[in-house]
């Protein structure tokens, strides 16, 4: 089995599809074919054919998969045969242009005559040579491995339209309604860990809550919300704003743990959430990016966070976070009781 690689034959694919229509198994089709199994499963993955419109019509195709392989060759080569349109792409990617950035004013400066696909770029940046330019860090969100191009799920199933900022009741855009919160994550020197600080900010006192987390997983993170805000009042705790980081996708757990709905910004609109963005710029001061939180106890916390409610703001009327809070908060108990 060990020889040097080769692009899978048409033949090859043939058999493929055929031993995994019959449900055989990856390593006996790697047998049978004798290439390694991790050929087959990858050749699998990529060039499995998914049908939005005709889901029954899914599946791998050995015709399908040979054309997809060849045209992904072909696109990919433009940027391996031209070292001008290479250099070209990676001076811009380097001055911050997205890849679709790219390839939409690629096709303006020739006039319509060469076409170069975000996708295209995408492959060349986390191909061998792109990963050894580490050009992937110039991309607007760098991950360490792409995700597969159909194994990303669409955001607006995870957060609804009707739980949009758009939607949000003017009583919370307006601060005229106490209980309503902002949330957000600070992150840290990626060498220092994944340890990270949530920052939740009610909208109309400014009052701050401060928990650390030692990952960014989602179900973690809304079970310390849950412990933090579970103990107010439920005047106190109606609502909360997130923008659509992939931590929140659990904001669902909220509306059992505490009973508060949940309203999420535009996609790349975090300034929509303007009031927990001030208090992380203020609390940068304090924790910035190199901080090593491991090493900064929950008391170290707690003391911030203290500090923070306990300074007045102007727009406040120079009363503080926690006097405002505490106002509020009894203000509605006394006319309930």
């Amino acid at each position: 089995m060990a020889r040097s690689f080769a692009q899978l034959s048409f033949d090859e694919r043939r058999i493929i599809a055929r031993l995994h229509e019959r449900q055989i198994s990856q390593a006996e089709i790697a047998r049978t074919i004798r290439r390694d199994r991790s050929t087959v499963c990858r050749e699998l993955k990529r060039n499995f054919w998914h049908d939005q419109v005709v889901p029954a019509a899914e599946g791998y195709w050995h015709l399908t998969a040979h054309q997809m392989a060849a045209a992904r060759r072909r696109s990919y080569r433009k940027l391996v045969r031209n070292p001008l349109l290479r250099g070209d792409v990676v001076d811009r990617l380097k001055n911050g242009w997205s890849p679709e950035q790219i390839a939409g004013r690629l096709k303006i400066d020739s006039g319509g005559t060469f076409r170069l696909s975000p996708e295209t770029i995408y492959q060349f940046v986390y191909s061998r040579e792109g990963k050894e330019q580490d050009l992937a860090r110039f991309l607007p969100e760098r991950r360490r491995k792409r995700r597969p191009r159909y194994g990303r799920k669409p955001r607006s199933l995870v957060f609804p339209i009707e739980c949009a900022i758009r939607n949000r009741p003017e009583v919370i855009n307006d601060r005229s309604q106490f209980g309503h919160w902002e949330a957000d994550l600070m992150i840290f020197r990626k060498e220092h860990g994944s340890a990270n600080v949530a920052t939740v900010v009610e909208r109309k006192s400014r009052f701050t809550l401060l928990f650390r987390n030692n990952d960014r997983r989602s179900r973690p993170i809304m079970n310390q919300l849950i412990n933090h805000l579970g103990p107010l009042p439920a005047h106190a705790r109606q609502s909360l704003t997130f923008d659509r980081g992939l931590e929140f996708v659990a904001w669902r757990e909220l509306e059992s743990g505490l009973g508060a709905s949940a309203w999420f910004c535009d996609p790349q609109a975090p300034w929509q959430k303007g009031t927990v963005e001030n208090t992380n710029r203020r609390l940068r001061r304090y924790l910035p990016p190199e901080t090593i939180l491991l090493e900064t106890s929950h008391d170290d916390l707690k003391a911030l966070c203290q500090r923070m409610n306990d300074t007045p703001r102007k727009c406040l009327g120079f009363q503080t976070p926690r006097e405002i809070f505490i106002a509020e908060t009894l203000a509605e108990t006394t006319q309930s009781v």
